[in-house]
């Protein structure tokens, strides 16, 4: 792994940086550019913003790894809240909402899977009321069993639940081949955890090989892929696959993430290709930010150039 990226997501985990860099005002430039806002309303305004490009939504509100029963219970409540904010608003039939396991109570204890598939249900029976759907992200590799047992089983309710899938797991191929099934909804990402080599591709090139082989495997199958990248490198090859075959591009989303490449989203959509733009929200954000550096060399050098004063 590229050591600067390791010595982000270690960063990522160090409470002392997380209070340092949270504190210092400068942060907030860097903060406000990759996320959308704090409140349920900073979130509708940025999804009525990118509804209004053109673009579709999922909305995440920040959050992981919860060891209190109580502040898993009131991330569910911010789901609903959110969810019924978007039928108020009419916007349902274009932005969802993304949810991690581990914000729902996955780690507490023996009954933490069970809680967090009870959350989930909770919130994917919201959702079905205001007309959206929910997608289960993906987290560290040890925790990817446990969340594809909870998709399978909110999927017998709601068949619409999505998956998502890290190329950068080296069991991810086969992951692929195993949810590529009519109507399975699968965001494909790269991957954003620090993994140990014998789970996860180590170099980026192998990573990149690994997201173009799934894709192949979900685009041969009978499901709606989600593409979730910014590299030039997969997107070029994928469009043009797309118009090489005829295929319709509703049945393929790309998704990039709020404040990432946002010239290159407005291209897409302007192609007309599907894009959903994955937009987080909440006070959680210290551990998403970090993730977000690490996988871009670039968002580093803005980072620093604000702490500076320099945006």
């Amino acid at each position: 792994m590229n050591p600067l990226r390791s010595a982000i997501l270690a960063a990522a985990r160090s409470d002392r940086l997380r209070t340092t860099i949270t504190a210092a005002r400068p942060t907030r430039a860097v903060v406000d550019r990759f996320v959308a806002g704090e409140t349920t309303a900073d979130a509708l305004r940025v999804a009525t913003e990118l509804a209004g490009a053109g673009c579709v939504v999922s909305l995440d509100h920040l959050g992981e790894d919860v060891t209190d029963a109580a502040e898993a219970g009131r991330v569910v409540d911010a789901y609903r809240e959110v969810v019924a904010a978007l039928a108020d608003a009419g916007l349902a039939d274009r932005v969802e909402v993304s949810v991690k396991l581990s914000a729902l109570g996955q780690a507490l204890g023996a009954d933490g899977e069970r809680i967090a598939a009870d959350h989930a249900a909770s919130i994917c029976a919201a959702a079905a009321e205001a007309g959206t759907t929910v997608t289960v992200d993906a987290e560290d590799h040890t925790t990817t069993d446990s969340t594809l047992r909870v998709v399978a089983t909110l999927r017998e309710t709601w068949p619409w639940v999505g998956a998502v899938l890290q190329a950068q797991l080296r069991r991810t191929e086969d992951d692929c081949r195993a949810l590529a099934g009519a109507g399975s909804r699968v965001r494909l990402c790269k991957g954003a955890y620090a993994e140990p080599e014998s789970a996860a591709h180590a170099v980026a090139g192998e990573v990149r090989a690994s997201f173009a082989r799934c894709a192949g495997v979900l685009l041969d199958g009978a499901g709606l892929p989600m593409f979730a990248t910014h590299d030039p490198a997969l997107i070029g090859p994928l469009t043009e696959r797309l118009r090489a075959t005829g295929r319709d591009p509703r049945t393929v989303e790309f998704q990039m993430l709020y404040g990432v490449r946002p010239d290159e989203q407005r291209r897409l959509a302007g192609e007309g290709h599907t894009v959903r733009v994955y937009v987080p929200y909440g006070t959680q954000w210290y551990g998403y930010l970090m993730r977000r550096l690490a996988e871009r060399p670039a968002n580093v050098g803005f980072f620093l150039r604000a702490l500076a004063g320099r945006r």
